[in-house]
This record gives structure tokens, sequence and C-alpha cells, in this order.
């Protein structure tokens, strides 16, 4: 599971085995959400409250050239391998 970075305990990564389009699942402490990535839109919530989810929002926004970059350097990795 790619770590993309950690941000105030909440880590943003992708699971090994993803899948189009390009999207970030963000957990901490026994929280996760997932969020496509162009456009910025929540996929599901599971425990995050309200401002947590503003928060993530803007990381999202401020770091969606990085996001996407890791995203296509590990799944180019992946698809090269096989």
């Amino acid at each position: 599971m790619p770590t993309v970075f950690i941000f105030f305990g909440f880590r943003f990564m992708f699971y090994s085995n993803d899948h189009l389009p390009i999207h970030i699942h963000i957990l901490k402490d026994g929280h996760e959400a997932k969020y496509n990535v162009e456009p910025i839109e929540i996929v599901y919530n599971h425990g995050f409250k309200k401002h947590d989810l503003l928060m993530i929002e803007s990381v999202i926004e401020e770091n969606k050239a990085i996001i996407i970059e890791r995203w296509k350097d590990y799944f180019k990795d992946r698809e090269e391998s096989r």
C-alpha cells in the first residue's frame, strides 16, 4: 500500500490493486475516506467528521499534481511488469 504522504496523522495512500479513475484513500484512527482526484469528489466516508473532510479536500487540492504523478509512476511500473 504505497503512501503518498502523511499530513497531521492523515495517511494519503493508494491500495496496490487500485483502479481508475485516479483516486486517493485517506486513513486515520480507524476511519477511511476515498476521493476521486479529478474532479475532487468524495466517493465514501467511514467515520471522518465534516471539519476533517474539509481539511482533507484542501490537502488534495493543494497536492493534486503530486497525487496524480505518484499514481501514474506507481501503476505504470505495475503495468509494465505484467
